[in-house]
């Protein structure tokens, strides 16, 4: 009835999560460098509808294809990924592949395929059994609830909540799709969240991390008076959007926070969700270069992706030390950077076609030592489903 997967790793005592007197305490962005929010909240084109902002570089990618002479030749950057991580690619597998390669700095996690056939998930029992097994398999690998539940195919931040309860749990179960596969992994309790994104091109003797994104998540403060739906409209940058921030707080819009009170407005640390995110390249140091080059060169053929991480303190980052990286992207990773919304239109362009640039260059190079892409009808196939399951999944927090 349900088939799961488990993936542990040990964790290093400094990266493990603090105690709940102390979480308690935690401040907004706390462990994070001072987000700087004089100026304009948003750049002009930071929520641009993707047939907006995308034609250049899709042109520019064309133009790659004919220089490489490789339409799919992405899918061939990380021969050790499925499809090279482009797209439509199981996270379940990437991160397993993670956790045995570099296991102490990666989240525990377990996967989880639920049932086919709607009679399997809506019989009498049907539901209760899947929790009471994705919690057995939960303690089996060492973990417990609270975990984040995400799907195996999706980007974006596409399906990812919290899971602090049973309760949690069977609501989330409930409303994913029959016959698709979700990720239970360990919750790693900090405010601080970044995007490391690494690239090295064949046989060259160190790679080097090209873009750092810092994730701040939205908050509003109560003062006594103002309702919940007051405080984002007229917050700066919220009330800018408030078509990602008033469906996902509709049950308490109504309610009255607390006067010094912090309401957080989202949970996964995606752009398109609300997150806020600044340009922190300019913060790489050597030690934090020398500690993900050696991770990324323990995962086997690892030459262009994104790590996504946690951590209490971004200065100890900054020496190579306390993080846990909860998603490893491959070929279809951004430099999310450019979302900063100090960051130009035309800065925004360049950045990404270098990044297509490298990319297609590593392609072609892996093409070239024999690594096979992907065929149209294999990245087609990766495509449909993807799209066809993303419509599906549960709300995002």
């Amino acid at each position: 009835m349900i088939s799961l997967t488990a993936t542990t790793a040990s964790v290093p005592p400094s990266a493990a999560p603090e105690p709940r007197a102390e979480r308690a305490r935690a401040r907004p962005h706390q462990g994070m460098p001072p987000l700087d929010q004089s100026g304009a909240p948003l750049s002009f084109f930071e929520f641009w509808p993707m047939w907006a902002f995308y034609p250049p570089v899709a042109l520019y990618a064309a133009w790659l294809m004919l220089r490489y002479r490789g339409v799919f030749l992405p899918t061939a950057a990380n021969p050790s990924f499925p499809g090279g991580g482009f797209y439509g690619e199981s996270k379940a597998q990437i991160l397993d592949l993670a956790v045995r390669h570099a296991s102490e700095w990666v989240a525990p996690f377990v996967a989880i395929d639920r049932p086919s056939l709607p009679e399997q998930a809506l019989g009498a029992l049907g539901l209760d059994d899947e929790v009471q097994a994705a919690l057995a398999r939960l303690r089996q690998a060492g973990l417990a609830l609270p975990v984040v539940a995400k799907p195996d195919l999706g980007c974006r931040g596409a399906g990812v909540k919290l899971v602090r309860s049973e309760a949690d749990l069977a609501a989330y179960l409930a409303a994913f799709p029959l016959g698709a596969r979700l990720i239970l992994q360990r919750y790693v309790d900090f405010e601080g969240e970044a995007g490391v994104f690494y690239c090295r091109l064949p046989g060259e003797a160190r790679g080097r991390i090209v873009s750092v994104t810092l994730k701040y998540f939205p908050h509003v403060h109560g003062d006594g008076r103002r309702t919940l739906r007051e405080l984002i409209l007229d917050d700066p940058r919220a009330g800018k959007l408030p078509q990602l921030y008033l469906p996902r707080h509709a049950a308490r819009l109504d309610s009255v926070p607390a006067a010094g009170s912090a309401v957080r407005l989202a949970f996964a640390g995606s752009h398109s969700r609300g997150a806020i995110f600044r340009d922190g390249t300019h913060l790489v140091t050597a030690a934090m270069q020398a500690r993900f080059e050696a991770i990324a060169r323990s995962l086997p053929e690892f030459h262009f992706g994104r790590f996504d991480l946690r951590f209490a303190d971004f200065a100890q980052v900054q020496r190579g030390e306390a993080f846990t990286i909860v998603e490893v992207n491959g070929a279809g990773a951004e430099s999310t950077h450019i979302w900063d919304r100090r960051t130009s239109l035309w800065k925004a362009w360049r950045d990404l076609m270098r990044q297509y640039g490298w990319l297609f260059r590593i392609g072609r190079a892996n093409r070239d030592r024999g690594f096979a892409t992907l065929s149209f009808a294999e990245f087609r196939a990766a495509y449909r489903r993807e799209k066809e399951l993303t419509r599906l999944y549960p709300p995002t927090d």
